[in-house]
């Protein structure tokens, strides 16, 4: 149904002014409209994903606010991730269960461009924090004794601050420079979100210095917090083969692979999305990967840092009977 109206819904998408440019008034997110026997099973699939990331990472920020035993630095650091998560997710997972309950991908020129400023600002800010709980076990770890200086709540909250921050004014100016290009008559976006590399493909004229300012950007926000989590990683790693205990190795090593798992899971996915040359040959694949950081890792997000935490599980078993004996 949604393909073969494709044509009717270009014509209302399309205005051409005197000097023959095409301007775009609106966008078509195509989605799954490739699949459309399993719309209504993606939707039911997607929308269940949805209400266990609310609920998984809801959780996690309620038991790590009012139990006691988890008021430290990596807890905090994990609850403010939880919630960052939930908004990452609900930048574009509620917009695809609209398409999917539609069957239309119609977005106007001005929310295409918010949604996408979104992604990238969230996006930025889960790099930043991944290397900044990277950090946080680093100076756990490696300077335990100097720990409850360093990791002082005001520094803590000064660390999740300049992580939201930072990449608003990048994420912006990247945003207003790819909007502010002229775009070909074809409005179908290959995807289930407005994203920097599929507009670049709708973009007419010379794209090159764009495209190099979106790689210099993207390679800067990627690989700079990567080489922090890797440094950090490699100085924890030597300490903990140093640790005379077995028990301590062991326990050190539970607490920092749910974070290793969570960065390869979000670094993996995402940064092949946004490094790798444009090709229409992969568009398929892209969309695959981009389920995977924006929409898995959300969800896997509360088991990682839930069921392999001995302490989460242990706060969430004693907020259960408290709950019970209610």
């Amino acid at each position: 149904m949604q393909l073969t109206n494709v044509k009717t819904q270009g014509e209302n998408n399309l205005k051409t002014t005197d000097t023959n440019l095409t301007i775009i008034m609106k966008f078509l997110l195509l989605g799954f409209s490739d699949i459309p026997k399993l719309h209504w099973f993606l939707f039911g699939t997607f929308l269940v994903i949805y209400m266990i990331i609310l609920l998984g990472n809801g959780i996690i920020i309620l038991v790590t606010r009012v139990e006691p035993i988890l008021q430290s630095p990596m807890f905090f650091f994990i609850s403010n991730f939880s919630f960052l998560e939930i908004c990452y997710v609900s930048v574009t997972l509620p917009r695809m269960l609209m398409d999917l309950w539609t069957q239309t991908g119609n977005i106007s020129f001005f929310i295409c461009a918010t949604q996408m400023c979104f992604v990238l600002m969230l996006g930025a800010t889960e790099y930043l924090f991944l290397a900044v709980m990277a950090y946080d076990r680093y100076v756990a770890i490696c300077n335990p004794l100097c720990y409850p200086l360093v990791m002082r709540h005001k520094a803590c909250v000064q660390l999740v601050t300049g992580s939201w921050l930072i990449g608003i004014p990048v994420e912006i100016g990247q945003t207003y420079q790819i909007f502010s290009l002229p775009f070909c008559e074809s409005h179908q976006i290959n995807h289930f979100f407005c994203d920097i590399p599929l507009m670049l493909k709708l973009a007419c004229g010379d794209i090159f210095v764009n495209e190099m300012v979106v790689y210099i950007f993207a390679a800067l926000l990627v690989t700079v917090p990567f080489m922090l989590i890797l440094g950090s990683y490699s100085r924890i790693i030597s300490t903990i083969l140093k640790l005379p205990s077995n028990i301590g190795r062991s326990k050190a090593f539970s607490t920092c692979s749910s974070h290793l798992i969570v960065v390869f899971l979000f670094y993996g996915s995402a940064s092949i999305t946004y490094l790798k040359p444009k090709s229409n040959q992969y568009e398929e694949t892209d969309k695959l990967l981009s389920l995977f950081y924006t929409v898995l890792t959300p969800m896997f997000n509360p088991m990682i840092y839930g069921l392999r935490n001995e302490d989460v599980t242990e706060a969430l078993r004693k907020l259960f009977h408290k709950i019970v004996a209610l």
